[in-house]
């Protein structure tokens, strides 16, 4: 891998009204090299990346590419210039095919002037074979998964000749073969010299693939590490700021508590709901913290949504609190106590446009109106409230949410149910896009609200997290729970081997 850069950006400042995001940041990436560009949500990354590809425009600082002194206008100069990024949500037109998506603005054109498709879907077909990906390039690409997608927009950013690829969480909506497969896609265009700058919250990832970090916190350049200088403590410490021993206190392992002799809060038997819950039976007590596990397709979110009462069941039984109930909406299971944080926060949960005081109190305006109106009194005290008890980071209780961090739109999701004082909230991912600080914070507020009687049910594709937080964890495969494991159990190995077992065992025991 040479050392010369490909890309060296000096001293970037980014001023918005009454914020200065980037505090004169410096930013350098090799040819052919993966180099991660990490930091807490709000530390700046975003920004500097939007600078980059000309979707902002930087206050100072010089940014060269290519032995060229650059300033893109628009992020179609950017990749004009060579530059092209992925974005954690696939930018894709889904009615157009492959071909489409791959060529578009760039298609061959035949000798009058039309498009010469022959041509392009020979192209498009070449480059995504290239990366190992054989498809039908005539498909539309609404008719692949999410995985096959990613490759798409890599092929897009290949086939125009990138020198330079801007990776923003492409693993985030990927199961784990789907993420080798995008690895082995990474590590293909390294080896051509394609330098690739890698943001992604888990650091797995970050350690398998990337060869060095830069760090930025809170608008500043904090440093540039190979990827062997620093562990992930050390990681995590420089990216918020703390020491590694209060680093290791914050990821230090929950303590299980056996909640088998408190009240069943909900017991579900032989429930099933089309054909991703076919048959699941389990018990959650109050303050229990339980986690369901499981590869993507397992029926862990359908399950999730049956207690919610966003499905309906069709067949099974479903008690709370002693009593058996049958919800049809959403508005019942509240009614009931039943909350639930949903997999897609950005899509399901929070409304961009409406302030951080409107998205916390927009469930519970029932409990605060008076012949239709609005108690603003009562309203401003909830919200001053969970504000100060979540530590979520907002200039005002007026600020739209679409301006948050992540981790602070989750906070705001979670003090929209916890207003509601709940007897059951449902996590389903709870930390998924978001940065190891925030994690952290949430992480804790679980473990407290357990303490305080809450029940939790929690659902993560990060084994370690499950492991971490929860008290049992249930696993599911195929839409069949197959297995329980308990306080020691709660390894990674076992629940792979639980959810790889071809048997039914309901138990560990006899399955390893």
């Amino acid at each position: 891998m040479a050392d010369k850069p490909i890309l060296k950006m000096d001293g970037i400042i980014k001023t918005f009204p009454g914020v200065r995001a980037l505090k004169g940041v410096s930013f350098e990436v090799r040819k052919g090299e993966i180099h991660a560009l990490m930091g807490e949500n709000g530390a700046g990354k975003s920004t500097l990346i939007k600078i980059l590809t000309g979707v902002y425009q930087k206050n100072g600082g010089t940014i060269y590419f290519d032995d060229n002194e650059v300033d893109f206008k628009t992020p179609i100069e950017a990749q004009q210039g060579g530059i092209s990024t992925i974005y954690q949500e696939v930018s894709l037109i889904p009615y157009l095919t492959v071909t489409e998506n791959v060529l578009l603005g760039r298609e061959p054109k035949a000798k009058w002037g039309n498009i010469d498709w022959k041509k392009a879907h020979e192209e498009a077909k070449e480059t995504l074979k290239s990366m190992g990906i054989d498809i039908d390039v005539k498909k539309a690409v609404s008719d692949y998964n999410t995985a096959i997608q990613q490759m798409v927009s890599i092929a897009r950013a290949v086939s125009m000749k990138a020198k330079l690829v801007i990776m923003d969480e492409p693993t985030s909506s990927l199961d784990d073969n789907e993420v080798e497969v995008l690895f082995r896609v990474m590590r293909q265009l390294q080896s051509e010299g394609i330098a690739i700058v890698f943001v992604s919250h888990r650091l797995d990832e970050i350690y398998q693939m990337c060869d060095r970090i830069t760090v930025l916190r809170d608008g500043d350049f904090i440093g540039t590490w190979d990827i062997e200088e620093l562990n992930q403590q050390k990681l995590i410490a420089q990216m918020i700021g703390k020491s590694e021993t209060e680093v290791k206190a914050l990821s230090g392992m929950k303590q299980v508590n056996d909640k088998s002799n408190e009240d069943v809060v909900i017991k579900l038997e032989g429930v099933r709901r089309g054909k991703k819950v076919q048959d699941i039976s389990f018990t959650l007590h109050r303050g229990e913290v339980l986690g369901l596990a499981g590869l993507l397709g397992s029926g862990r979110s359908e399950v999730a949504k049956v207690i919610a009462g966003i499905d309906g069941k069709d067949e099974g039984k479903l008690e709370f609190n002693g009593g058996e109930i049958n919800l049809s909406s959403p508005k019942q299971a509240i009614q009931k106590g039943i909350a639930i944080c949903t997999e897609n926060r950005k899509t399901e949960g929070i409304v961009p446009n409406m302030s951080v005081r409107e998205n916390i109190t927009l469930a519970c305006l029932p409990q605060i109106s008076k012949f239709g109106f609005v108690s603003r009194k009562k309203q401003n005290e909830i919200v001053d409230l969970y504000i100060k008890k979540m530590g979520i980071k907002t200039p005002s209780p007026e600020q739209k949410i679409k301006n948050l961090s992540g981790g602070n739109q989750q906070k705001v999701l979670l003090a929209r149910w916890l207003a509601l004082h709940p007897t059951l909230l449902i996590l389903d991912e709870p930390t998924r896009g978001i940065d190891v600080g925030a994690k952290s914070e949430i992480h804790s507020l679980i473990d407290q609200l357990s303490k305080d009687g809450l029940s939790l049910l929690m659902i993560s594709s990060e084994f370690d997290e499950l492991i971490q937080n929860t008290d049992r964890i249930i696993v599911l495969r195929d839409g069949v729970r197959v297995g329980e494991l308990n306080g020691d159990e709660r390894t990674q190995d076992n629940i792979m081997s639980v959810i790889a077992n071809e048997g039914d065992n309901d138990e560990i025991e006899g399955v390893l």
